[in-house]
C-alpha cells in the first residue's frame, strides 16, 4: 500500500491512498484526514485504507492524477526525526573528509542525532542555500516511519513497529559542521530542512526486498541530470532499522508519527558511485590530493529514487532544485 500527503493549503495536508503505478490517487479523508491521524490509530485504519487501495487498483474508486508538485513529505511535520549513520564506508569517508577520527564504537554502537522535524520538505520543493560557503550537500537515505514503540525494544521484535518506508534527502551544510561537534554538543545549524520522496510504502509494497530491517535495492541518485551513484541499500547497512529501534528505545519510548532514517547509503565498492557529494571529494582527494567536486550552488539539480527489480519507481522520485534563499 501506497499512502500520500496532498496539499490543501493547511499544515499537514491531507491523506491520500496511490496505485502501485503512482499515476492515481483516492482521497482517505473519510478514514483518516491525515497521515498522522493514520498512524495514530493504525490497527483501527490500516484494513480500511487497504480495502481503498485495493478499490482503487481495481477501478471500483475513480482515481485522480497524481501531479507530484501536489504532494507534500509523507509526513510534512513529525514528532520526531532521527537520523542514524549505519553504513560504516559513509562515517569513515565524511570523516576523513573533516579530519576525524571514526569513533572506537563505530561497528558495535549506532551513530544517530536529532533532526529537525517541524519542517519537512516535499519532493519538489526547492533546496534553500543562503550561503554557498557553508558547503551545501545532498545525502540520499532510506527511512522508516515508526507506529507507538515502547521503550526496550529488542531488534527481534523491531519489525512490527515499523509501518511505513520513505526515501529522503537529508541535506547538509557540511563546512558548519566542525565548529559545531568542536563543542561536543551535535548538529544543529549544519542541518536544514530535510525533503522526502511523495510516497510512503508499507513494507509488504516491497516484497522479497525488505529482509531483516533493510532495503536490499539500489538507490539512485542523479546531479545536475547525470548518473551520480547507485549503491545497494541492503547488504552495507551495518546496522539494520531493527538495530537502530533497539539502540533509540533504550531509555525512551516513541510516539506514533516519528521518523527514522538510515543515514546516507554508501558502498565500499566505488563503481556504485556515492550518495553524497562529501564522499565523492574525500576519495578526490585520497586519488589526487586535493578535492576537486564543489558543493551545491544556485542553480544544481538533484533526483533520488528507488526502482524495484520490475524497474517500478516505488517511492517516486526526489526532484530538488537548489535555490537562492532570500
Amino acid at each position: 500500500m501506497k499512502l500520500a500527503t496532498l496539499r490543501n493549503g493547511t499544515r499537514d495536508g491531507a491523506l491520500v491512498v496511490v496505485g502501485k503505478n503512482n499515476s492515481v490517487y483516492a482521497s482517505a479523508s473519510d478514514i483518516a484526514p491525515t497521515m498522522q491521524a493514520a498512524l495514530d490509530r493504525w490497527d483501527e485504519v490500516e484494513p480500511k485504507l487497504r480495502a481503498l487501495a485495493e478499490q482503487l487498483e481495481g477501478g471500483q474508486v475513480e482515481g485522480t492524477p497524481v501531479d507530484p508538485t501536489q504532494m507534500m513529505a509523507p509526513l510534512p511535520r513529525a514528532y520526531e526525526w532521527i537520523d542514524g549513520s549505519a553504513y560504516i564506508n559513509h562515517i569513515v569517508l565524511v570523516r576523513k573528509a573533516r579530519g576525524a577520527e571514526p569513533p572506537a564504537t563505530l561497528e558495535t554502537d549506532p551513530l544517530v542525532y536529532q533532526g529537525g522535524s517541524g519542517v519537512l520538505l516535499g519532493a519538489t520543493d526547492p533546496i534553500e542555500v543562503p550561503n554557498i560557503e557553508w558547503g551545501a550537500d545532498f545525502e540520499a537515505e532510506v527511512g522508516v516511519i515508526l507506529g507507538d514503540t515502547p521503550r526496550g525494544v529488542k531488534a527481534a521484535d523491531a519489525s512490527k513497529y515499523i509501518k511505513l518506508i520513505v526515501i529522503l534527502n537529508d541535506v547538509t551544510f557540511r563546512n558548519l559542521i566542525p565548529a559545531e561537534l568542536a563543542k561536543s554538543f551535535g548538529f544543529f545549524q549544519s542541518k536544514p530542512a530535510t525533503a522526502f520522496a511523495p510516497f510512503a510504502v508499507t513494507p509488504d509494497e516491497l516484497g522479497e526486498a525488505w529482509k531483516e530491517g533493510r532495503i536490499h535495492l539500489p538507490l539512485n541518485t542523479y546531479y545536475n541530470g547525470e548518473k551520480f551513484g547507485d549503491p545497494e541499500a541492503g547488504p552495507e547497512m551495518h546496522f539494520s532499522f531493527n538495530d537502530l529501534l533497539q539502540h533509540l528505545t533504550k531509555t525512551r519510548a516513541y510516539t506514533a508519527g516519528t521518523i527514522v532514517g538510515s543515514g546516507t547509503v554508501s558502498n565500499d565498492d566505488r563503481s556504485r558511485g556515492s550518495s553524497c557529494l562529501a564522499e565523492q571529494r574525500m576519495l578526490e582527494k585520497i586519488d589526487s590530493g586535493e578535492f576537486k567536486t564543489p558543493f551545491m550552488k544556485p542553480g544544481d539539480t538533484v533526483k533520488i529514487e528507488m526502482l524495484d527489480k520490475a524497474g517500478v519507481n516505488i517511492f517516486g522520485t526526489i526532484d530538488q532544485k537548489v535555490v537562492d534563499a532570500d
